[in-house]
């Protein structure tokens, strides 16, 4: 069975649904990503992506406890396209998670995706809260470190990896607004 953005819809509904809060983010995340790729380069893995990049959060899916890998995982064994098993394995700063947490060799399974998609799926998630509501960039970085306490190995990524981030997001809205 190919994968198609229902089909993510699908799979991230089952996975995360019970999750309302998680369920809003990730709706708002892929409505951005629709709404802002406009057939940009990587359009449909993109929305993809978007629909699945939390579902590691599952406890269904619970592996090595960071949910870009533990759900990157999951999609690679569901044979799911490559790019979008990197989008999610990569997603907002992973790499500095894995680094915090010790996982580095299990992000290293995965391929780092194009820059320019994850900028989008970066920039759409960052300017979709906790609860699927509109943030602003610099407050939703903010969010992410009032909700972690400083030693927590996300507060510490998302302390680090804030400035890539930030022009991670800024790059791909800036591409967004080019004319086609």
């Amino acid at each position: 069975m190919s994968w198609t953005s229902m089909r993510a819809r699908d799979t991230a509904a089952k996975l995360l649904g019970g999750e309302s809060q998680r369920w809003a983010h990730v709706q708002r995340t892929a409505q951005l990503t629709r709404s802002r790729s406009g057939g940009s380069q990587g359009g449909n893995a993109l929305e993809i992506a978007a629909w699945l990049h939390d579902i590691g959060y599952s406890s269904a899916l619970l592996d090595t406890g960071m949910h870009a890998i533990d759900g990157a995982r999951y999609l690679k064994r569901l044979y799911a396209p490559p790019v979008v098993v990197s989008l999610v394995a990569f997603h907002t700063g992973a790499e500095y998670e894995a680094e915090e947490r010790g996982v580095l060799a299990e992000l290293s399974e995965f391929d780092r995706p194009p820059q320019p998609i994850l900028d989008q799926l970066i920039l759409a998630d960052l300017l979709s809260g906790p609860d699927g509501k509109a943030m602003a960039i610099h407050t939703r970085i903010d969010d992410m470190l009032m909700r972690y306490s400083p030693k927590h190995p996300v507060h510490r990524a998302v302390t680090r990896s804030r400035g890539y981030l930030e022009a991670s997001a800024m790059r791909a809205d800036a591409r967004s607004r080019q004319p086609m």
